[in-house]
């Protein structure tokens, strides 16, 4: 592919597994990724949960009855959920998809991002995308790397049917991928080579959201909508991505001013929109 201004990270991309850390066996790949993660969920991954917030101090039979009542959900979004995974001496043994989507879903309820089906669907692209390669192809198994959002932009000028589909949802996943949990590298490539900003990737994610939005492949999985809310929330996803990397992938920064910089930047333009 042509070499553009911006690339995917080397060196920051996971590793596909058989299993996850609790022996199950791995989400079947989609054509197109959804957001189905919240469906693998069920009464172990409750009584997980739970257990952790009854060691945080919570009430255990108020929350079995919250259970009862209302399912999994208000403990997926829970206050204390997060912290309470953050500080289990076992949490390698919790399920991935547990624990992706609870520290997920905190930190867009923190950034505003309130919607369910888009902390799904940010959950599985964080899970999908972890897998080594995944990133750069629009399908597990397609041929061709796309390491720059520009080679996916040339490439739906003569693309058609369902690969124009594939990516322009791509350029707004990996757009958000790349801009959410790779922030200090792009700053880095900014100062040192002159490479595209955040804000060109915000750009791209929320083109390419909305151009999957009116899609008929997306109307006729009813995606749309999804794509179409991505599209709209991509600056707030963004900078909720940022603070779960800050958090949770990237504690240390290799430049902490840089890092205090674009946070105070975002803060700044946050609460600006707000006013």
């Amino acid at each position: 592919m042509q070499v553009g201004a911006e690339a995917t990270p080397r060196g920051l991309r996971g590793k596909p597994d058989a299993t996850d850390t609790c022996g199950r066996a791995p989400r079947k790949e989609e054509v197109v990724i959804l957001p189905d993660v919240r469906s693998y969920f069920g009464r172990d991954d409750a009584a997980q949960l739970i257990r952790l917030l009854a060691g945080a101090g919570e009430d255990r039979g108020a929350l079995e009855t919250l259970v009862a009542e209302r399912g999994i959900d208000p403990l997926l979004d829970h206050p204390a959920m997060a912290e309470a995974i953050r500080d289990e001496p076992g949490v390698s043994r919790l399920p991935l998809e547990l624990v992706s989507y609870v520290l997920l879903r905190r930190s867009l309820l923190d950034g505003g991002v309130e919607s369910r089906l888009l902390a799904d669907y940010v959950t599985s692209v964080f899970l999908h995308f972890a897998a080594a390669g995944r990133a750069d192809r629009i399908t597990e198994h397609d041929d061709v790397d796309y390491r720059y959002l520009v080679d996916i932009v040339q490439d739906l000028r003569d693309a058609g049917g369902r690969r124009a589909f594939l990516l322009r949802a791509h350029l707004g996943n990996l757009a958000l991928w790349l801009s959410g949990l790779f922030p200090d590298w792009i700053g880095r490539r900014v100062r040192r080579k002159g490479g595209p900003d955040l804000r060109y990737y915000e750009e791209m994610g929320q083109t390419g959201f909305r151009l999957a939005a009116d899609d008929p492949f997306a109307r006729r999985q009813r995606l749309d909508g999804l794509f179409r809310d991505a599209a709209v929330s991509f600056s707030p996803m963004r900078r909720a991505l940022n603070s779960f990397s800050d958090r949770f992938l990237t504690p240390r920064p290799e430049s902490p001013v840089d890092r205090l910089l674009r946070q105070a930047t975002d803060d700044f333009e946050t609460g600006w929109l707000q006013a």
